[in-house]
């Protein structure tokens, strides 16, 4: 498996490709698209993210190698594609590796704080809060 900061850098390769945030978000909300739905059973308040604009879920699954599988789910177009940029950036690493990557760093390389409104970016950073005590738990 690739390590966070090498599925960031292809991340940022597709990024530039696409040029400007003109495309992004499309390429963000493809993500969002393609992203499983979270069972019912699933939408909890419990597993409710704190502090986004849209209802966001997020289920945290401890595998047997130490490593975390995240699920997720949202009711807005563009918290479905972050919370899915997230999965890819997040699943399948150990805690140490979660709680080792700069998210502030590696989402500014990506740019994607300035081109979200305050409040959706506030949101994306609860995301990563929320991924980062869950790791922090498991650690």
């Amino acid at each position: 498996m690739n390590s966070i900061d090498d599925t960031l850098s292809a991340l940022a390769e597709d990024f530039d490709l696409l040029g400007g945030w003109e495309e992004q978000p499309a390429y963000v909300l493809d993500l969002g698209k393609a992203l499983p739905p979270l069972a019912d059973a699933d939408k909890t308040e419990s597993n409710r993210v704190q502090g986004c604009a849209s209802r966001v879920w997020l289920v945290t699954d401890p595998q047997a190698d130490g490593t975390v599988a995240f699920r997720a789910d949202s009711d807005g177009h563009i918290s479905r594609g972050n919370v899915a940029l997230l999965l890819k950036l997040y699943s399948g690493h150990t805690p140490a590796e979660i709680l080792a990557f700069d998210a502030k760093a590696g989402l500014e390389r990506l740019g994607l704080p300035a081109a979200l409104t305050p409040q959706r970016s506030n949101g994306l950073f609860s995301m990563v809060g929320r991924i980062r005590r869950d790791a922090a738990a498991l650690a």
